[in-house]
């Protein structure tokens, strides 16, 4: 898995500084997403490394419906076709995204609670996040009933555990020690 993003990241640099310069973002974002679902698919994966399959068919079959051939993203594709890293596309998106959101001043915000979150606190929870880091965020929310109550925000560099899982563990920490 390292290796993978390892090898992945000069890509998705190079995407998102030819997406910024075009002013084109969103438009890459959704053609790599596109590219990376292919790349994803069972039928499609051992494509990437036979010798038979052409780059320029990699990347017609990677490219979305309606973007022509010559733009500059099936470019882009044909580099990584060229290398045989067309199974890098996965992570590829996923670090172009983090390129992304960075430039925008936004920030992905994984949520656990022990229970759904309705929208007033999820808007609280948004409200008082932004505040703290002083940036736009966007929300991803999941429920594990593990938790007993609270909830766990992780923001990739920090984890703030409020949850009563993590007060029961670090209580039975400070008894033991």
């Amino acid at each position: 898995m390292a290796q993978a993003i390892t090898l992945a990241r000069p890509y998705a640099r190079a995407a998102f500084e030819l997406a910024h310069a075009s002013g084109a973002l969103a438009a890459w974002s959704d053609a790599l997403i596109f590219a990376a679902e292919v790349a994803k698919d069972a039928r499609v994966a051992g494509l990437g490394s036979d010798p038979r399959v052409l780059p320029a068919q990699l990347v017609a079959l990677h490219l979305p419906q309606g973007m022509a051939s010559d733009a500059p993203f099936a470019k882009f594709l044909g580099e990584v076709a060229e290398h045989r890293r067309m199974a890098l596309l996965p992570e590829v998106a996923d670090l172009y995204e983090s390129y992304k959101r960075e430039s925008e001043s936004q920030l992905l915000v994984k949520v656990t609670s022990a229970m759904a979150l309705d929208s007033a606190q999820t808007e609280l929870l948004k409200t008082s996040l932004k505040r703290r880091f002083k940036r736009e965020i966007e929300l991803e929310t999941q429920v594990d009933a593990s938790l007993l109550g609270g909830v766990v925000i992780d923001t990739g560099s920090e984890v703030i555990d409020g949850s009563a899982r993590g007060r029961l563990t670090r209580l039975a920490s400070a008894l033991t020690h």
